[in-house]
């Protein structure tokens, strides 16, 4: 069952299975950024007022705004 990356706490892992039809314009700028479907990452801080989320994953820290962070489906692992 796929989620969004607001479901998850600080220290829980997921994995990206998809993106949001809504999203096309910002699925380019994901898949470059290496959020491709099948990564796995673990979520490490969210601002306190929950934008941005900073998650980690492939050896670096990437930092995400909510309208970015609402396209992609993931998993929880």
């Amino acid at each position: 069952m796929s989620m969004s990356l607001k479901n998850l706490i600080v220290g829980d892992r997921g994995k990206i299975v998809g993106f949001e039809q809504a999203g096309k314009a910002y699925r380019k700028r994901l898949l470059a950024m290496g959020l491709t479907p099948g990564t796995q990452f673990s979520v490490t801080r969210f601002a306190p007022m929950g934008d941005p989320v900073e998650i980690k994953l492939r050896g670096f820290s990437l930092t995400l705004r909510k309208q970015e962070a609402a396209i992609l489906l993931i998993e929880k692992l």
